[in-house]
């Protein structure tokens, strides 16, 4: 929902210890009041009161998510993202590259897609925001060979809609999920970039120089004149040529060739005079007598830069020159592209190889030569209806977990790997509210204070048929703020008086708060729950987690949860290494968990994000400084462990929860229990 139908509250009934400040208040927030609280659990964090039109919300998407219908009380928490893709996922970039997902920042310019009249379309968009955890990963194999390692949570667009990587039939974790039956939306797995190497260097000058250059020697009676000279109106072209020419040895000037006008645009040139130059040069354009594969990709760039086009879907390479086409010719076959030859009969004799084959073959051709003129790789307003091979083979649980990575962006989407994939849907909401997406998401928290009135009203609405409902999946419903708010109370109850099912997923022991309340409203609905445990030592809790509940205390909220008929499930993370992945450590950690009466422990090694890593570099040099040699060369490559290290942890939390009876995915059901959802990714991070 937009948030400019919010109204604000009385200035009265605020919470204990509140006063109002005067942060600026977001411009679609008109008229909510803004506090700050004294307590250091709130330090630097503003709440925005604002009296809600609405409060039970269908998820956008056409409901092609996990659930249907949602309640957020609060927008905005420090622990509300979902983390997907393996970090070299190729995503495609506005400028017609790809970059892996893990190197994405915000700001950059990519492409998404949006729906105009019949079709879905690429259009460019921008990534607002990016996050990285580590989380269980699954392969999914398509059928011309691409591949994609992503979180069971993440979406990609099929022939039937959005769909999740794993998902269930029947019960809670209900939602459409990916089979073999699907075929996938795009243009399949993009080509590897070409090596920057001397061979595609020199075939990227013998296509240039030859099809757009002017080099000859005259012959004069004061002598001989020598002349290079190559005028573009495309900077990257020019540049790369000059800059190829220069790593031979060849130094030219620039100089302004035409000036702007009305409908041509400035063309800038290189030239030199040089007979040693020009010897250099004609012998770099010479054809070769065996081309080797990076030549002839060098080739196929430097020609299409020099007289190639792509408009309207039609990728033409045009010249009057025989040498030139059959070069061309031969190396696209030699790639396996397919074309054809056209003359359209000009007195100059200048025909056209045209690329067949589509957009899957146009993006294969750009990303497999890699042109320099950006603008002729555009595929803005291209229609998303091409018939790639893009069925789905397996989808295979790779039985570790991995570093993920998800992003937001404006449309909501992007391109992986030449598939459509959804975005992460929950900072994005916190843009609709002119606030940021990154920091101002963990600081500024909108407070719905009418929220329980809101939820008992819309469920009794007539329209309204008692679907389940889901809160904790956008931002927790129990973070710090529903203490001093207390918003869950009255929604419960209205859930409860009207027999409604509803899941909460959280990690704070304020639920137990509640319990009375989850208790009665299982007697008459399904109610699904679910915790972050990495150790049970309290020295070590104290020394690293100083912030957070105890061990023993998370344990306890696991505990009564269970004894009271809810099944939960338990994170085992951070695993700290060299500190708490040892044996006994995990022994006892798995064993405490079982005795809890978890019914599943998912482990996971510590990621240190920056400023976390910072942090605990820090702790670590003061308190353990024999450690440091050992996270240095864990951590040499990034915020994580190498994955044969998770590999061996997570076997061996495996072997100790089955010593322990504890089996990940056997959970049953519970009376009237759904099956919980998954315990938050962001409890991975170490603050």
């Amino acid at each position: 929902m937009r948030w400019d139908n919010l109204s604000a509250p009385p200035d009265e009934g605020a919470p204990d210890g509140a006063a109002p400040a005067a942060p600026p208040l977001p411009l679609a927030l008109p008229g909510a009041i803004a506090r700050t609280f004294d307590t250091p659990g709130f330090v630097g964090m503003t709440f925005y009161e604002v009296q809600a039109k609405s409060i039970i919300n269908r998820v956008p998407g056409a409901s092609r998510v996990p659930f249907q219908w949602t309640i957020n009380p609060y927008r905005g928490c420090s622990h509300a993202c979902r983390y997907c893709l393996a970090g070299e996922t190729p995503i495609l970039m506005a400028d017609g590259r790809t970059k892996p997902i893990s190197e994405l920042e915000p700001g950059d310019r990519i492409y998404g897609t949006e729906r105009r009249g019949a079709y879905r379309r690429y259009v460019v968009t921008t990534v607002l925001d990016k996050w990285s955890t580590v989380k269980p990963a699954y392969r999914v194999m398509l059928e011309d060979g691409t591949t994609l390692v992503a979180s069971g949570d993440h979406r990609f667009l099929s022939d039937r809609g959005w769909k999740y990587v794993t998902g269930a039939i029947s019960g809670a974790g209900q939602r459409p999920y990916l089979t073999t039956n699907n075929r996938l939306i795009g243009t399949g797995r993009f080509a590897p970039p070409p090596k920057d190497s001397a061979d595609y260097r020199r075939g990227y000058l013998c296509g240039m120089v030859r099809g757009d250059a002017h080099i000859g020697t005259y012959s004069y009676p004061h002598g001989r004149v020598y002349q290079f000279r190559l005028a573009l109106a495309d900077e990257e072209a020019l540049g790369r040529t000059q800059r190829f020419l220069a790593d031979v040895g060849v130094q030219t000037k620039r100089f302004s060739f035409a000036p702007v006008s009305a409908n041509r645009r400035a063309i800038t040139a290189i030239r030199t005079s040089k007979q040693r130059d020009i010897e250099a040069i004609t012998e770099l354009i010479r054809w070769p007598a065996e081309p080797s594969d990076d030549w002839r990709l060098g080739f196929l760039a430097g020609i299409f830069d020099a007289e190639g086009s792509c408009s309207r879907g039609v990728f033409r390479i045009s010249s009057g020159d025989d040498e030139i086409l059959d070069q061309t010719a031969a190396a696209l076959s030699h790639f396996g592209f397919t074309w054809v030859l056209e003359d359209p009969g000009l007195p100059n004799q200048v025909r056209n190889i045209r690329l067949t084959g589509g957009l899957p073959a146009r993006l294969r051709f750009f990303h497999l030569t890699d042109p320099a003129i950006s603008r002729k790789r555009s595929i803005e307003g291209a229609a998303l209806k091409c018939q790639a091979a893009l069925r789905v083979v397996s989808i295979e649980a790779l039985g570790l977990d991995l570093p993920l990575w998800d992003i937001t962006t404006g449309t909501g989407d992007f391109i992986a790997n030449g598939v459509v994939s959804h975005n992460c849907f929950a900072r994005h909401t916190h843009t609709y509210l002119d606030l940021d997406a990154g920091a101002d998401f963990d600081r500024k928290v909108i407070v719905k204070v009418n929220a329980g009135e809101l939820v008992r009203r819309e469920l009794a609405a007539p329209r309204w048929r008692g679907a389940h409902i889901a809160m904790g999946t956008n931002v927790d419903c129990y973070q710090r703020a529903e203490g001093r708010y207390r918003l869950m109370p009255p929604i419960i109850e209205a859930l409860r008086d009207f027999a409604n099912p509803f899941s909460i997923l959280t990690k704070g022991t304020l639920i137990l708060r509640d319990l009375p309340l989850l208790r009665q409203a299982a007697e008459v609905a399904r109610v699904g729950l679910s915790y972050s445990v990495g150790f049970v030592d309290e020295a070590l809790w104290r020394a690293v987690e100083p912030g957070t509940p105890s061990p023993r205390r998370r344990l306890d909220a696991v505990r009564q949860l269970t004894e009271a008929g809810f099944e939960v499930g338990v994170l085992m993370a951070p695993i700290l290494p060299g500190l708490s992945d040892d044996d006994e450590s995990i022994e006892a950690t798995v064993a405490a968990v079982a005795a809890a009466g978890a019914t599943s422990v998912t482990p996971l090694a510590l990621h240190l994000r920056p400023g976390a890593r910072e942090w605990y570099a820090h702790w670590l040099a003061r308190e353990v400084p024999d450690l440091v040699p050992r996270y240095r060369q864990l951590y040499r490559a990034g915020a994580y462990a190498p994955q044969a290290y998770q590999r061996e942890l997570t076997a061996r939390v495996r072997i100790a929860a089955r010593r322990h009876g504890l089996h990940r995915g056997e959970q049953g059901d519970n009376r009237k229990l759904p099956e919980p959802p998954p315990a938050p990714a962001e409890q991975l991070t170490l603050l």
